[in-house]
Protein backbone atom coordinates (compact mmCIF):
# COMPACT_ATOMS: atom_id res chain seq x y z
CA UNK A 1 0.00 0.00 0.00
CA UNK A 2 2.80 2.40 0.96
CA UNK A 3 4.76 1.65 -2.21
CA UNK A 4 1.67 2.22 -4.36
CA UNK A 5 1.07 5.53 -2.59
CA UNK A 6 4.70 6.56 -3.18
CA UNK A 7 4.36 5.62 -6.83
CA UNK A 8 1.19 7.68 -7.18
CA UNK A 9 2.82 10.70 -5.52
CA UNK A 10 5.86 10.34 -7.75
CA UNK A 11 3.65 10.26 -10.84
CA UNK A 12 1.80 13.36 -9.64
CA UNK A 13 5.06 15.23 -9.03
CA UNK A 14 6.29 14.25 -12.49
CA UNK A 15 3.07 15.52 -14.09
CA UNK A 16 3.30 18.80 -12.20
CA UNK A 17 6.93 19.25 -13.21
CA UNK A 18 6.12 18.49 -16.84
CA UNK A 19 3.26 20.97 -16.83
CA UNK A 20 5.56 23.61 -15.34
CA UNK A 21 8.13 23.06 -18.08
CA UNK A 22 5.48 23.26 -20.80
CA UNK A 23 4.05 26.38 -19.20
CA UNK A 24 7.49 27.98 -19.16
CA UNK A 25 7.89 27.21 -22.87
CA UNK A 26 4.53 28.75 -23.83
CA UNK A 27 4.45 32.57 -23.80
CA UNK A 28 1.76 33.88 -21.50
CA UNK A 29 -0.71 36.40 -22.84
CA UNK A 30 1.00 39.08 -20.74
CA UNK A 31 4.30 38.36 -22.50
CA UNK A 32 2.89 38.89 -25.98
CA UNK A 33 2.75 42.31 -27.65
CA UNK A 34 -0.72 43.83 -27.56
CA UNK A 35 -2.35 45.36 -30.63
CA UNK A 36 -5.57 47.24 -29.89
CA UNK A 37 -7.86 47.85 -32.88
CA UNK A 38 -10.80 50.24 -32.94
CA UNK A 39 -13.31 48.67 -35.39
CA UNK A 40 -14.18 45.01 -35.88
CA UNK A 41 -13.47 45.15 -39.63
CA UNK A 42 -9.89 46.30 -39.05
CA UNK A 43 -9.68 43.93 -36.07
CA UNK A 44 -10.40 40.95 -38.31
CA UNK A 45 -7.81 42.09 -40.86
CA UNK A 46 -5.13 42.48 -38.17
CA UNK A 47 -6.02 39.02 -36.84
CA UNK A 48 -5.30 37.58 -40.29
CA UNK A 49 -1.87 39.23 -40.44
CA UNK A 50 -0.39 38.09 -37.13
CA UNK A 51 0.17 34.71 -35.53
CA UNK A 52 -0.21 33.49 -31.98
CA UNK A 53 2.72 35.61 -30.84
CA UNK A 54 0.52 38.74 -30.88
CA UNK A 55 -2.59 39.49 -28.83
CA UNK A 56 -5.22 41.40 -30.81
CA UNK A 57 -7.89 43.26 -28.82
CA UNK A 58 -10.79 44.65 -30.87
CA UNK A 59 -12.80 47.38 -29.16
CA UNK A 60 -15.89 47.38 -31.38
CA UNK A 61 -18.20 44.44 -30.75
CA UNK A 62 -19.93 42.53 -33.59
CA UNK A 63 -23.07 44.16 -35.03
CA UNK A 64 -22.17 47.55 -33.54
CA UNK A 65 -22.31 50.94 -35.28
CA UNK A 66 -18.77 52.36 -35.67
CA UNK A 67 -20.09 55.91 -35.42
CA UNK A 68 -21.65 55.48 -31.99
CA UNK A 69 -20.17 52.52 -30.09
CA UNK A 70 -18.54 53.20 -26.74
CA UNK A 71 -16.08 51.25 -24.61
CA UNK A 72 -15.77 50.40 -20.92
CA UNK A 73 -13.39 52.10 -18.53
CA UNK A 74 -11.44 48.83 -18.40
CA UNK A 75 -11.01 48.78 -22.19
CA UNK A 76 -10.02 52.46 -22.16
CA UNK A 77 -7.33 51.76 -19.59
CA UNK A 78 -6.03 48.73 -21.47
CA UNK A 79 -5.72 50.49 -24.82
CA UNK A 80 -3.27 52.89 -23.15
CA UNK A 81 -0.96 49.91 -22.56
CA UNK A 82 -0.96 48.74 -26.19
CA UNK A 83 2.23 48.21 -28.17
CA UNK A 84 0.32 49.40 -31.24
CA UNK A 85 -3.05 51.09 -31.68
CA UNK A 86 -4.77 50.60 -35.05
CA UNK A 87 -7.68 52.84 -36.00
CA UNK A 88 -9.56 53.97 -39.07
CA UNK A 89 -9.34 57.71 -38.52
CA UNK A 90 -11.07 60.13 -40.92
CA UNK A 91 -13.71 60.90 -38.29
CA UNK A 92 -15.25 57.41 -38.19
CA UNK A 93 -14.82 56.55 -34.51
CA UNK A 94 -16.91 59.40 -33.16
CA UNK A 95 -17.66 57.88 -29.77
CA UNK A 96 -14.13 56.62 -29.28
CA UNK A 97 -11.87 59.39 -30.51
CA UNK A 98 -11.22 60.91 -27.10
CA UNK A 99 -9.80 57.61 -25.86
CA UNK A 100 -7.65 57.14 -28.96
CA UNK A 101 -6.28 60.67 -28.60
CA UNK A 102 -5.55 60.12 -24.89
CA UNK A 103 -3.61 56.94 -25.62
CA UNK A 104 -1.51 58.62 -28.30
CA UNK A 105 -0.86 61.55 -25.96
CA UNK A 106 0.52 59.07 -23.43
CA UNK A 107 2.95 57.68 -26.02
CA UNK A 108 1.13 54.68 -27.48
CA UNK A 109 2.36 53.93 -31.00
CA UNK A 110 -0.46 54.50 -33.49
CA UNK A 111 -1.31 53.40 -37.03
CA UNK A 112 -4.17 55.29 -38.71
CA UNK A 113 -5.46 53.39 -41.73
CA UNK A 114 -6.95 56.49 -43.35
CA UNK A 115 -3.45 57.92 -43.73
CA UNK A 116 -2.45 55.02 -46.02
CA UNK A 117 -5.00 55.52 -48.77
CA UNK A 118 -6.15 57.93 -51.44
CA UNK A 119 -9.03 59.49 -49.49
CA UNK A 120 -12.31 60.49 -51.12
CA UNK A 121 -14.56 63.34 -50.08
CA UNK A 122 -18.32 63.04 -49.84
CA UNK A 123 -19.77 64.39 -53.07
CA UNK A 124 -23.35 65.01 -51.96
CA UNK A 125 -25.49 65.50 -48.87
CA UNK A 126 -24.84 67.48 -45.72
CA UNK A 127 -21.28 66.13 -45.52
CA UNK A 128 -20.23 67.20 -49.04
CA UNK A 129 -16.57 68.17 -49.06
CA UNK A 130 -15.63 66.28 -45.89
CA UNK A 131 -13.51 63.12 -45.79
CA UNK A 132 -15.20 59.75 -46.30
CA UNK A 133 -13.87 57.08 -43.87
CA UNK A 134 -15.56 54.04 -45.49
CA UNK A 135 -12.53 53.00 -47.55
CA UNK A 136 -12.94 49.27 -46.80
CA UNK A 137 -15.78 49.00 -49.34
CA UNK A 138 -12.98 49.09 -51.95
CA UNK A 139 -10.71 46.06 -51.52
CA UNK A 140 -7.93 47.79 -53.47
CA UNK A 141 -7.69 50.38 -50.72
CA UNK A 142 -7.67 47.67 -48.07
CA UNK A 143 -4.66 46.27 -49.91
CA UNK A 144 -2.96 49.65 -49.51
CA UNK A 145 -3.69 49.59 -45.78
CA UNK A 146 -2.34 46.05 -45.32
CA UNK A 147 0.86 46.87 -47.20
CA UNK A 148 1.46 49.91 -44.98
CA UNK A 149 0.52 48.13 -41.76
CA UNK A 150 2.60 44.98 -42.31
CA UNK A 151 6.03 46.43 -41.34
CA UNK A 152 4.56 47.96 -38.20
CA UNK A 153 3.37 44.51 -37.12
CA UNK A 154 6.70 42.90 -38.02
CA UNK A 155 8.50 45.38 -35.77
CA UNK A 156 6.53 44.46 -32.66
CA UNK A 157 8.74 43.04 -29.87
CA UNK A 158 9.14 39.26 -29.94
CA UNK A 159 7.39 38.81 -33.29
CA UNK A 160 8.73 36.45 -35.96
CA UNK A 161 9.05 38.74 -38.98
CA UNK A 162 9.04 35.83 -41.45
CA UNK A 163 5.82 34.51 -39.92
CA UNK A 164 4.09 37.88 -40.27
CA UNK A 165 5.35 38.22 -43.85
CA UNK A 166 3.85 34.82 -44.72
CA UNK A 167 0.49 35.79 -43.23
CA UNK A 168 0.56 39.13 -45.06
CA UNK A 169 1.38 37.56 -48.43
CA UNK A 170 -1.42 35.02 -48.07
CA UNK A 171 -3.96 37.67 -47.09
CA UNK A 172 -2.95 40.05 -49.86
CA UNK A 173 -3.56 37.22 -52.33
CA UNK A 174 -7.05 36.78 -50.86
CA UNK A 175 -7.74 40.52 -51.17
CA UNK A 176 -6.64 40.57 -54.81
CA UNK A 177 -8.87 37.58 -55.54
CA UNK A 178 -11.75 39.38 -53.83
CA UNK A 179 -11.19 42.49 -55.94
CA UNK A 180 -11.23 40.44 -59.15
CA UNK A 181 -14.34 38.50 -58.12
CA UNK A 182 -16.24 41.67 -57.20
CA UNK A 183 -15.37 43.28 -60.53
CA UNK A 184 -16.59 40.21 -62.42
CA UNK A 185 -19.83 40.04 -60.41
CA UNK A 186 -20.65 43.72 -60.87
CA UNK A 187 -20.10 43.42 -64.63
CA UNK A 188 -23.38 41.48 -64.71
CA UNK A 189 -25.24 44.67 -63.72
CA UNK A 190 -25.90 46.97 -66.71
CA UNK A 191 -24.37 50.43 -66.28
CA UNK A 192 -27.77 52.14 -66.14
CA UNK A 193 -28.79 49.95 -63.18
CA UNK A 194 -25.65 50.54 -61.11
CA UNK A 195 -27.43 52.98 -58.82
CA UNK A 196 -27.09 52.85 -55.04
CA UNK A 197 -29.48 54.09 -52.37
CA UNK A 198 -28.48 53.33 -48.78
CA UNK A 199 -29.16 54.33 -45.16
CA UNK A 200 -26.32 56.83 -45.20
CA UNK A 201 -23.36 57.57 -47.44
CA UNK A 202 -21.21 54.46 -47.04
CA UNK A 203 -20.42 53.19 -50.56
CA UNK A 204 -18.50 56.06 -52.14
CA UNK A 205 -15.31 54.02 -52.49
CA UNK A 206 -17.10 50.99 -53.90
CA UNK A 207 -18.93 53.26 -56.34
CA UNK A 208 -15.71 54.83 -57.61
CA UNK A 209 -13.91 51.48 -57.90
CA UNK A 210 -16.67 49.55 -59.68
CA UNK A 211 -18.55 52.17 -61.68
CA UNK A 212 -21.68 52.76 -59.59
CA UNK A 213 -23.42 56.09 -59.09
CA UNK A 214 -24.75 57.21 -55.72
CA UNK A 215 -28.39 58.21 -56.12
CA UNK A 216 -28.70 59.21 -52.47
CA UNK A 217 -29.00 58.16 -48.86
CA UNK A 218 -31.91 58.26 -46.45
CA UNK A 219 -29.66 59.96 -43.90
CA UNK A 220 -27.88 62.67 -45.91
CA UNK A 221 -24.92 63.12 -43.56
CA UNK A 222 -21.69 61.19 -43.10
CA UNK A 223 -22.87 59.49 -39.92
CA UNK A 224 -25.79 57.40 -38.74
CA UNK A 225 -26.16 59.89 -35.87
CA UNK A 226 -27.64 62.48 -38.24
CA UNK A 227 -31.38 62.72 -38.97
CA UNK A 228 -33.12 63.30 -42.32
CA UNK A 229 -35.75 65.95 -42.92
CA UNK A 230 -39.09 65.39 -44.67
CA UNK A 231 -37.82 67.32 -47.70
CA UNK A 232 -34.67 65.16 -47.83
CA UNK A 233 -36.79 62.01 -48.00
CA UNK A 234 -39.17 63.50 -50.56
CA UNK A 235 -36.22 64.40 -52.80
CA UNK A 236 -34.81 60.89 -52.44
CA UNK A 237 -38.15 59.30 -53.35
CA UNK A 238 -38.19 61.40 -56.54
CA UNK A 239 -34.59 60.39 -57.33
CA UNK A 240 -35.43 56.70 -56.88
CA UNK A 241 -38.35 57.00 -59.28
CA UNK A 242 -36.40 59.04 -61.85
CA UNK A 243 -33.48 56.58 -61.84
CA UNK A 244 -35.67 53.48 -61.92
CA UNK A 245 -33.93 52.09 -58.83
CA UNK A 246 -35.18 48.51 -58.23
CA UNK A 247 -33.70 48.06 -54.74
CA UNK A 248 -32.50 50.13 -51.80
CA UNK A 249 -30.06 48.88 -49.21
CA UNK A 250 -30.47 48.90 -45.45
CA UNK A 251 -27.59 48.41 -43.02
CA UNK A 252 -27.40 45.49 -40.62
CA UNK A 253 -26.18 47.71 -37.77
CA UNK A 254 -29.07 50.21 -38.10
CA UNK A 255 -32.88 49.86 -37.96
CA UNK A 256 -34.39 49.35 -41.43
CA UNK A 257 -37.75 51.04 -40.74
CA UNK A 258 -36.71 54.21 -42.58
CA UNK A 259 -35.70 52.27 -45.71
CA UNK A 260 -39.00 50.36 -45.77
CA UNK A 261 -40.94 53.61 -45.39
CA UNK A 262 -38.88 55.12 -48.21
CA UNK A 263 -39.60 52.18 -50.52
CA UNK A 264 -43.33 52.36 -49.79
CA UNK A 265 -43.44 56.05 -50.75
CA UNK A 266 -42.31 55.38 -54.32
CA UNK A 267 -44.72 54.75 -57.18
CA UNK A 268 -42.61 51.80 -58.34
CA UNK A 269 -41.83 48.43 -56.78
CA UNK A 270 -38.63 48.80 -54.73
CA UNK A 271 -37.10 46.01 -52.67
CA UNK A 272 -35.31 46.61 -49.38
CA UNK A 273 -32.18 44.48 -49.05
CA UNK A 274 -29.99 44.29 -45.97
CA UNK A 275 -26.22 44.71 -46.32
CA UNK A 276 -23.29 44.56 -43.91
CA UNK A 277 -21.39 47.73 -44.83
CA UNK A 278 -20.04 48.95 -41.48
CA UNK A 279 -19.81 46.06 -39.03
CA UNK A 280 -19.02 42.39 -38.93
CA UNK A 281 -21.59 40.13 -37.35
CA UNK A 282 -21.39 37.59 -34.57
CA UNK A 283 -20.95 33.93 -35.51
CA UNK A 284 -23.84 32.77 -37.67
CA UNK A 285 -24.79 36.32 -38.67
CA UNK A 286 -23.58 36.03 -42.27
CA UNK A 287 -20.62 38.42 -42.18
CA UNK A 288 -18.23 37.07 -39.56
CA UNK A 289 -15.07 38.33 -41.27
CA UNK A 290 -14.09 41.00 -43.78
CA UNK A 291 -13.77 38.73 -46.82
CA UNK A 292 -17.11 37.06 -46.13
CA UNK A 293 -18.76 40.44 -45.54
CA UNK A 294 -17.54 41.82 -48.86
CA UNK A 295 -18.58 38.73 -50.82
CA UNK A 296 -22.01 38.67 -49.20
CA UNK A 297 -22.56 42.37 -49.92
CA UNK A 298 -21.50 41.85 -53.53
CA UNK A 299 -23.93 38.98 -53.99
CA UNK A 300 -26.81 40.94 -52.46
CA UNK A 301 -26.12 44.06 -54.53
CA UNK A 302 -26.05 41.96 -57.70
CA UNK A 303 -29.28 40.20 -56.69
CA UNK A 304 -30.99 43.55 -56.08
CA UNK A 305 -29.82 45.42 -59.17
CA UNK A 306 -29.15 42.89 -61.95
CA UNK A 307 -32.02 42.36 -64.40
Amino acid sequence: MISRRHAALAALLTAVATASVLSACTPAAADRPLVVVSTNILGDVVDQLVGDDVEVMTLMRPDADPHSFEISAQDAARLRTADLLVSNGLGLEEGLQQHLDAAVAEGVDSFVAGESIDVLEYATGDAAGTLDPHFWTDPARMIDVVEELAPRLSDLPGVDEADVDAHVDAYLAELRRLDDDMAAAFETIPAQRRALVTNHHVFGYLAERFGFRIVGAAIPGSTTLAAPSASDLADLVSAIEENGVPAVFAESSSPDRLMHALAQETDTHVEVIELFPESLTAAGGGAEDYLTMMRENTQRIVTGLAP
